[in-house]
């Protein structure tokens, strides 16, 4: 009777066990969804971003036409910027000295496009759940939370499209579950029309155009031999490394991207210039924390919308080499 107890009580266990882990799956593939959608859907509308006490409105118009994405993103507030973008080629449009300065970077994440396409990374990290639903900007959204599984990372709220999975607001959560970053669209719809009338900057044609590209960066593949990286924190990767002269530095700079497949943190390694005094300190602003140090002659930098240890640890994961 007693073993027969046992038995009932291990498989109600594994039961609620399997259940679990495919209520995860499901919510995996909600996340999934919202991932593909932001690439793969024609749509427009104004998000707003909040980080501290800064905001600003952005309006986006997002194109996809079986083959290529285009997409504007105008700042609404403060001085006039411009993003325009083809795939993961970016330019950027804002005023300075009455021109207009055009900028070249790389990247493709901005939002709604936040997650990765990939979440096996995401998956080692973080833990999902399933909450309620709600509105945003007229739309009804799915809520799944993304929690971080240790305090080397921040937590997430996403608000899911429950029609198109698109995500629709994204909030950045402390240790302490205080909201410390969002984004939400407060107006949103799909658009039918193919036409790329639109896939310009809106310029001021009495104004002189100057092309700035930013200093050229190189892939940097060749181990240096004067630092290396030790002990990296849990989950992060290095995904990019490169070296490009930056305006009024002698030597070249080096940055290192590191990612847990969400969350991104970039390091700057340069050497100290003779009669330059070395930067040394940490900070946390919003969302974004930074992390100044030494290693031998090396000026150690680290920056990134993670928790104040995480950057810490990469900073001291830099070893000099004598």
């Amino acid at each position: 009777m007693i073993i027969q107890r046992f038995i009932s009580i291990f498989l109600l266990a594994c039961a609620a066990l399997s259940a679990q882990a495919a209520s995860d799956e499901e919510t995996w593939q909600l996340l999934q969804k919202a991932a593909v959608a932001a690439h793969a859907l024609s749509y427009q509308g104004i998000f707003i971003c909040q980080s501290g006490q800064q905001s600003k409105s952005v309006q986006i118009k997002h194109l996809f036409n079986g083959q290529y994405e285009f997409a504007r993103n105008v700042v609404l507030d403060g001085s006039p910027r411009e993003v325009l973008s083809q795939g993961s080629d970016v330019v950027i449009y804002n005023p300075k000295n009455e021109k207009v300065v055009i900028e070249k970077r790389y990247g493709n994440n901005m939002f709604p496009a936040i997650l990765p396409t990939d979440l096996d990374a995401i998956k080692l990290s973080y833990a999902v759940r399933v909450a309620e639903t709600e509105r945003v900007a007229d739309r009804q959204a799915q809520i799944v939370l993304l929690e971080a599984k240790d305090n080397l990372r921040y937590s997430y709220k996403f608000w899911l499209d429950t029609e198109y999975g698109l995500l629709l607001k994204s909030v950045m959560l402390n240790a302490k579950n205080e909201v410390i970053g969002s984004i939400a669209f407060n107006q949103f719809g799909l658009i039918s029309n193919l036409d790329l009338d639109w896939f310009k900057p809106k310029v001021d044609a009495r104004k002189n155009y100057v092309m700035e590209d930013e200093p050229a960066a190189t892939t940097d593949t060749n181990a240096s031999p004067h630092w290396k990286l030790k002990d990296l924190p849990a989950g992060y990767v290095k995904v990019d490394q490169m070296k490009r002269m930056v305006r009024g530095k002698a030597l070249p700079v080096t940055h290192v991207i590191f990612s847990d497949g969400l969350a991104s943190v970039s390091l700057f390694i340069e050497p100290i210039e003779s009669g330059v005094k070395p930067r040394l300190g940490h900070s946390v602003v919003a969302n974004t924390s930074y992390y100044a140090s030494v290693a031998g002659y090396l000026q150690i930098t680290v920056l990134g919308e993670v928790p104040e240890a995480t950057v810490a640890k990469i900073a001291n994961a830099v070893v000099f080499i004598k």
